[in-house]
């Protein structure tokens, strides 16, 4: 699986992972995409940004270290322990006295430059990814006036960064809801932990046939429901004002943080993989009220079973409800409220940060395959399309807030299309 796919796309279903097993093996490049790869003299890296978030309020962030030694490490059994790093985010206080937070911490942002943006046709060095800022106040108090927060776990796509969800991620937090982004220890390309500490990815095993390829999806699918239970434990003794299960280097939490959580509103909501483990932690979960698929295919009962609670799929390209098998046998069991939107033009990729990085950097420095990643959709409408319907989803099934968006967006969102 290459590592533009593991890392950043992370696709599910037949057809998917027959294009993985078809696909050139990791560091080996096609005559055309050789020809197609542009050159980039050494110079100043290119700086990006991150669209801020539309809500009412500012917003913080804290990273946790959480180690759970209950059980080994699903991925690597002869560590006795399982550790993650989680990134906390929500509604602030305003004020000065609380930096920006970085998109990536210092070392992964390097590791990411020197092996991930490499995989996208991004040459080490072109762009500065070290100085992208969030939006976003480390340490920052949470907002008095915000109340209880209704929770929500955002979980990337396979091998990704749970960065690669911070546009999304912000502006539920400024919309009133605590977001916990989860990265997944030996999945993902690189987890950055206190002391500038790297874990990277695993290797993968050099025959990718389809069903080898199932089996990894599956096993690090089992491993993020896992990491996702015991989250939701922490933020359960969170809310009880007791302190969650960290590591070493984890500073104070933010003052406030345990008044306003509140678990009992928890809802998931995840991008390709990340989707897949939503579904199947909200047909599990009675702790889970509501869950957000970002075109992910489904494994696991969820599939076949479908879902008895609020589910929300949103699609990329040209997919349908029967086009992806997991999906229709899905939608046919499912007994709860249901909402699937399309959207237009757009790819995979679409459902990350990508979709607005990637396009700044064409600018000046063609990428190759990037409507192949992203798709041709406009970024910026992309962007703004998937955060109002994710946010009416959650508002309506979290916080009690009506709203008909998901069922007719309107003439002002052409880019989204109600499936049915």
């Amino acid at each position: 699986m290459p590592p533009t796919r593991r890392a950043l796309l992370g696709t599910l279903g037949a057809a998917a992972l027959a294009a993985v097993a078809a696909a050139p093996a990791p560091g080996h490049r096609t005559a055309a995409a050789r020809g197609s790869r542009p050159a980039h003299a050494p110079g100043t890296p290119l700086p990006l940004h991150l669209p801020a978030p539309t809500g009412p309020w500012p917003v913080g962030t804290v990273a946790l270290h959480l180690v759970d030694d209950s059980r080994p490490d699903p991925l690597l059994p002869a560590k006795p322990y399982r550790e993650l790093m989680a990134g906390l985010w929500y509604p602030a206080e305003p004020g000065a006295g609380h930096p920006t937070a970085p998109w990536l911490p210092p070392a992964a942002a390097a590791d990411w430059d020197a092996h991930s943006a490499p995989a996208l046709g991004v040459p080490a060095g072109a762009a500065d990814w070290r100085g992208i800022r969030t939006h976003a106040r480390t340490g920052a108090p949470v907002a008095r006036r915000a109340g209880r927060l209704p929770v929500v776990l955002f979980s990337s796509g396979d091998g990704g960064s749970r960065a690669l969800g911070t546009t999304l991620v912000e502006e539920l937090a400024s919309r009133g809801h605590l977001v916990v982004a989860l990265d997944s220890t030996y999945e993902a390309e690189q987890v950055e932990f206190p002391g500038g500490r790297v874990e990277r990815a695993l290797p993968l095993p050099d025959d990718l046939t389809p069903e080898v390829i199932a089996a990894l999806l599956a096993g690090h699918c089992r491993a993020r429901l896992a990491d996702a239970r015991f989250v939701l434990g922490a933020l359960d003794r969170l809310a009880r004002g007791d302190r969650p299960d960290t590591g070493t280097g984890t500073g104070p939490l933010p003052d406030g943080l345990a008044e306003a959580t509140d678990p009992a509103r928890t809802g998931v909501l995840g991008q390709s993989l990340g989707g897949c483990v939503a579904a199947q932690l909200a047909h599990d979960e009675p702790r889970v009220r509501a869950a957000a698929d970002l075109d992910g295919a489904l494994l696991g009962p969820v599939a076949a079973g479908g879902l008895a609670k609020p589910f929300l799929l949103m699609a990329s390209g040209t997919k349908t409800l029967r086009s992806e098998p997991s999906w229709a046998s899905c939608w046919a069991a499912s007994t709860g409220p249901r909402h699937a939107l399309r959207l237009r033009n757009a790819a995979h990729g679409s459902y990350t940060d990508l979709q607005v990085l990637l396009p700044q950097l064409v600018r000046r420095l063609p990428v190759p395959d990037t409507a192949g990643l992203i798709g041709t959709v406009d970024p910026w409408r992309s962007l703004a399309a998937q955060r109002t319907a994710v946010a009416a989803f959650f508002a309506r099934y979290l916080t009690g807030r009506p709203t008909g968006f998901l069922d007719r967006p309107g003439d002002d969102w052409p880019e989204l299309e109600v499936l049915r």
